[in-house]
């Protein structure tokens, strides 16, 4: 009976043990399971912030897209140069390939020419220009002079009446000197070809008589008198020398000017010399 009492207070005392064990486990696995529970919540705004830096770091990240107007500046610019390039190549040219000239004026003269022709004769042009640029071309004329004898040299002709005049071609390298829209400049300069006609009413000199200084200019002295084998009544004779001149021009249209010009002309052959300081007015377009 002893043993059987003993027996139960050894078993009550052995359940009392696995008990509190359980208790105890079981407590410290719900403090655990608490702490782990209060640790996750702790930790979420920590992800969470730790997530959100790299979103509120992304426009940083992305700060050169947000810049790629600036970068891509000299895309959205090409259309103003790419319309830049179409004006200049419709802009209009600021000269003309070719131009001609029509004009009339009178002259005055220099040297021999001056004893025995009067001033004022009247005078006939026409041209035509080949521009290479605002500054430079090449200039082609044709001039009609009318040289009106003098009385002192008709007297020296013993002739009543005469007409005497020069067919003039220039071909000359020209210069323009453009002051403004509406006002140009230009220097010509070259070789000149002169042909020189005239006749003579009559004469009261006869073939074989000294040739005077008239009859010399006249080009129909040989020998140092007046032929027999030809009619020294009629003159024509070629000569060569140089022009130099310059003008202005004012532009009254747009294809349309007016121009004043004034020349040196000379010729010479054997001699016989032609000096001529022609005056011109006329259009050109």
């Amino acid at each position: 009976m002893i043993r059987k009492f003993a027996a139960v207070p050894v078993l009550r005392i052995g359940l009392t043990v696995i008990a509190l064990w359980t208790i105890l486990t079981g407590t410290a696995s719900l403090r655990a399971q608490q702490a782990a529970d209060a640790q996750a919540p702790a930790q979420s705004p920590a992800q969470t912030t730790s997530a959100s830096q790299p979103s509120a770091q992304q426009p940083t990240a992305q700060q050169p897209s947000a810049q790629q107007p600036s970068a891509q500046q000299p895309d959205n610019q090409e259309p103003s140069t790419e319309d830049t390039t179409p004006r200049h190549r419709l802009k209009p040219r600021e000269y003309k390939n070719w131009n001609f000239n029509v004009g009339g004026g009178a002259a005055t003269y220099t040297g021999t020419t001056r004893q025995f022709v009067r001033g004022g004769g009247l005078i006939g042009a026409a041209g035509v220009a080949r521009n290479y640029s605002r500054f430079f071309g090449f200039r082609a004329d044709f001039q009609f002079d009318n040289l009106p004898l003098r009385s002192s040299a008709l007297n020296a002709a013993g002739a009543p009446g005469a007409n005497s005049h020069v067919y003039t071609l220039m071909i000359d390298p020209m210069i323009s000197i453009p002051a403004s829209k509406l006002w140009s400049g230009y220097i010509v300069f070259g070789p000149a070809y002169l042909h020189r006609t005239g006749k003579l009413d009559s004469s009261t000199a006869i073939a074989g008589d000294g040739c005077n200084g008239f009859f010399i200019w006249w080009g129909r002295c040989f020998a140092g008198s007046l032929p027999s084998n030809v009619s020294f009544l009629a003159s024509s004779q070629n000569e060569f020398g140089e022009n130099f001149g310059g003008g202005i021009a004012h532009r009254i249209r747009p294809n349309l000017e007016i121009y004043a010009e004034y020349r040196l002309l000379h010729g010479t052959h054997n001699k016989i010399t032609t000096d001529l300081r022609p005056i011109t007015i006329g259009v050109r377009w």
